[in-house]
């Protein structure tokens, strides 16, 4: 069973072309908890996920897994991305067995875990398919087989359901959820929406515009349950109202 890892990030500067998109930021998220991310548009939610997973190198500061500082990628830490990144030529099964032939699994072991992944995330029939003949939802359900088949201690997921329609985003919502608890890993989620982020997070962390501190992070009670929201969803609109006119 995977078994969450702690990541930090420690006074991170992050910076494009000179301008900082992360400046200063330090943030914490436990060992096999969801953290969600958001805050508005360009203040660098995706740059934090590929420096979490080791695709970006900081300008200063650290980026710690489970305390080890991270200078490049890892098979512990796995990505999923906003848009389709699945492989066009590939099927789906071996879109998913990519992930193990990385880890230099054997190819049985990798046909056997692929077409468990194939079954658990509701793929079957599917393995044969090419990308280009599946629907949104049901590349993003590959996407996620793809992220964890590799069995990661933490996965970094970058707005994968952002461009789904309303029912079937729900639905990944609880694919996720049901996923997450059968297979314990730590995820870092970047989202716009605060009813997603409210569903899903076990904390939630607002960032400021682009290049300003962390805006605040409210731990969620009783996280992933029916219970009413109004006021924390209230505490996160402000934050962000915030960011934005700040």
């Amino acid at each position: 069973m995977t078994v969450g890892m702690s990541l930090e990030l420690d006074r991170v500067r992050l910076s494009y072309t000179g301008d900082p998109a992360i400046d200063g930021l330090s943030l914490t998220v436990r060992p096999g908890e969801i953290l969600v991310l958001t805050g508005p548009s360009g203040c660098g939610k995706s740059t934090v996920l590929r420096a979490l997973a080791g695709l970006l190198r900081p300008d200063d500061g650290r980026v710690l897994a489970d305390g080890a500082e991270v200078t490049t990628t890892s098979g512990d830490r796995g990505m999923v991305f906003q848009d389709n990144a699945l492989l066009p030529w590939r099927t789906v099964r071996s879109n998913i067995e990519l992930a193990l032939r990385l880890r230099g699994e054997p190819r049985a072991a990798r046909r056997a875990a692929a077409e468990r992944w194939i079954d658990e995330l509701g793929l079957t029939g599917f393995g044969h398919y090419l990308p280009k003949s599946l629907s949104g939802g049901m590349r993003q359900r590959v996407q996620l087989a793809r992220g964890l088949a590799g069995a990661p201690r933490a996965v970094m997921m970058d707005e994968p359901f952002g461009a789904l329609d309303t029912q079937t985003r729900a639905a990944m919502q609880r694919l996720l959820i049901d996923t997450w608890r059968t297979h314990p890993t730590t995820v870092v989620f970047v989202t716009h929406d605060v009813d997603e982020a409210l569903l899903l997070g076990d904390q939630i962390a607002v960032l400021g515009k682009a290049g300003h501190p962390l805006r605040t992070v409210l731990d969620v009670p009783e996280p992933r349950s029916a219970l009413p929201r109004a006021q924390l969803r209230a505490e996160i609109i402000a934050a962000l109202d915030h960011s934005v006119s700040a």
